[in-house]
């Protein structure tokens, strides 16, 4: 084969590979994503376990990344990634949480996605003529609550009954301080309590009936979601949080009860 040959060919190999390297400079944001067979971790607040279960099966089908998830309580979640500093999503069920976690270095600046808003349940027909907060501290009531230290509900329920100088009384009549929201709705699915602080996004109708709080009380938290300052995949945790913020994302979670956010019947409630 001749020299000039050669260097033909040589040239033509050359400017496939430089156009290959350039072509590969200019795929779309999502296809870089998806091109390492990305898994993300996200550490997600029990309570909102429907609406993001869905929300990662979406997000897979539309960007071939995957999510798993750990459910738990916030304030265990925010224990469990101090300790591990592994994962790259936290979504709690309200802000405090999230400044909790933000405080301690373990999350950057937030996006919000829903409101999560407390009411009371009772059973159906409300044999017990519960009629507001003050109710929980009635001698001789079973109040089912989440825990204090490890729910979003236990900390905004602990608020209110201060407010009303009654913690003390109602805490008498606490038959469970439930470590996420869910078993205090299995309580009440169960007829264990004859009344319970839960977000109306858990409510089953057909074993509960619902009595709304005042909005001046204050209790209605904002659901956040961040990336973590330790992820090893960022650009894939932003898209995903990008997703779940996006009205697409808002969405899923309005099917599964929440109010998206902003609403302007919550124009007063801040992060």
């Amino acid at each position: 084969m001749s020299k000039k040959r050669i260097a033909l060919i040589t040239a033509f190999l050359l400017a496939i590979f430089l156009c290959t390297a350039g072509c590969s400079n200019t795929v779309s944001e999502n296809e870089t994503h998806t091109a390492g067979n990305t898994t993300l971790f996200v550490y997600s607040g029990a309570g909102l376990k429907a609406a993001m279960t869905e929300v990662g099966e979406v997000f897979t089908e539309k960007y071939g990344i995957g999510i798993d998830y750990n459910f738990a309580g916030s304030g265990t979640l925010i224990t469990q990634m101090e300790l591990t500093r592994k994962g790259d999503v936290f979504i709690p069920g309200g802000t405090p949480d999230y400044r909790i976690a933000q405080d301690k270095g373990l999350v950057g600046v937030p996006g919000y996605v829903a409101y999560h808003v407390p009411v009371i349940v009772v059973a159906p027909g409300n044999p017990k003529n519960i009629t507001s907060i003050e109710d929980f501290a009635r001698p001789g009531l079973k109040i089912a609550l989440g825990d204090a230290k490890t729910t979003a509900i236990g900390r905004a329920g602990d608020n209110l009954f201060q407010q009303h100088g009654i913690l003390d009384a109602v805490e008498a009549n606490v038959v469970l301080r439930a470590p996420t929201v869910n078993e205090v709705a299995v309580a009440m699915n169960m007829g264990t309590a004859d009344a319970a602080l839960i977000t109306l996004d858990m409510v089953n109708p057909e074993t509960m009936e619902v009595i709304e709080l005042p909005p001046e009380n204050g209790v209605v938290l904002i659901v956040p979601i961040g990336v973590t300052t330790f992820t090893e995949h960022p650009d894939a945790a932003r898209l995903f949080v990008e997703f779940v913020t996006s009205d697409e994302g808002k969405a899923i979670f309005v099917k599964h009860g929440f109010p998206a956010y902003p609403d302007p019947a919550y124009a007063g409630i801040e992060p």
